[in-house]
């Protein structure tokens, strides 16, 4: 395990890395270069970074008109703002033109925390997954993080990439290869599986070590991918499991555990599924991080009673 790391540090490296490699790569932020640690980059391509001000709608078109003249544009400002203030110019510019725009929302989840629900983004993933035409990932892990957006750089359409505002500790060796639609088996289980997206995995992973000192063997799946997704390498993942519980930073509805839920009703799997995260409409609190994960259940600690409770049942 190496040391935590900061996403958006890792964003900005691989940034660095694509350029110097002859990708014609252009940051659009909207006066959001402090949230985006965007400061080696500029100091290494003064020229190349757009700065639209305040400006989400503009910050989203600009990008799709940078690409439309051949440029891999990236836009990198907080999540809560680029999903719910340019959402018709994420939908029409970028997803149903089919621009070859790479979305990062910062800070996503209750990254925010006291800056509660106005900063907070607990929708982003349902309402990405409403659009059509865009790719989306979650990634849990600075070196998950970088293959991720190595991938999406290389990739050629629209991207949404969804980033923590907390350094992350690693979870994967040197051996980690990412694969878009992969599913990620970090703990093999038989009694129940924990399905994590984002930084609730280290969660899922802290709640397994626990419920494993009272006999119990709990999967830890993790699933960064959630456009393109192989729900069939997901559901059998599932199959050999009676109770699973899904994990994330962001509502109930419309992320991992809808896409769990889905999985297993589409397949005709009885097992009985507990959905922790913000609750159907619910906001998350406003509290740090630590605080708002154990009033809504998400932390290790509310994985375990949730998991030993659905087996108890």
């Amino acid at each position: 395990m190496s040391n935590s790391e900061h996403l958006a540090n890792v964003m900005v490296a691989a940034f660095i890395d694509a350029v110097e490699k002859g990708v014609d790569l252009i940051p659009v932020v909207a006066d959001s270069t402090s949230t985006a640690k965007i400061a080696p980059f500029v100091k290494k391509f003064p020229d190349r970074l757009v700065n639209v001000g305040i400006a989400e709608q503009t910050l989203v078109g600009a990008a799709a008109g940078l690409s439309l003249g051949g440029k891999v544009a990236v836009t990198c400002n907080a999540a809560p703002f680029l999903i719910s203030r340019a959402n018709e110019q994420v939908k029409v510019d970028i997803c149903y033109n089919n621009t070859n725009v790479k979305l990062f929302g910062l800070n996503a989840g209750a990254s925010y925390g006291p800056l509660a629900s106005t900063h907070h983004s607990i929708d982003d993933i349902s309402v990405m997954r409403g659009f059509g035409n865009i790719q989306i990932f979650a990634p849990s892990s600075p070196d998950e993080c970088r293959q991720i957006i190595e991938y999406a750089i290389a990739y050629v359409g629209p991207v949404y990439i969804r980033l923590d505002g907390k350094a992350l500790p690693e979870l994967h060796d040197a051996s980690y290869q990412f694969k878009p639609g992969a599913v990620d088996v970090l703990r093999e289980g038989e009694d129940l599986a924990l399905v994590a997206m984002g930084s609730t995995v280290h969660e899922a992973v802290e709640a397994a070590a626990q419920l494993a000192e009272q006999n119990i063997s709990a999967k830890v799946i993790s699933v960064p991918s959630i456009r393109p997704l192989d729900r069939t390498a997901l559901f059998e993942s599932l199959r050999g499991v009676n109770h699973v519980v899904s994990v994330e930073e962001h509502n109930i509805n419309g992320g991992v555990g809808s896409i769990v839920a889905e999985v297993l009703s589409e397949n005709g799997h009885g097992a009985v599924l507990k959905r922790l995260g913000i609750g159907d409409g619910e906001y998350a609190i406003a509290a740090d991080r630590k605080d708002m994960r154990a009033h809504h259940g998400l932390n290790a600690d509310g994985i375990v009673h949730h998991a030993l409770s659905l087996m108890n049942k």
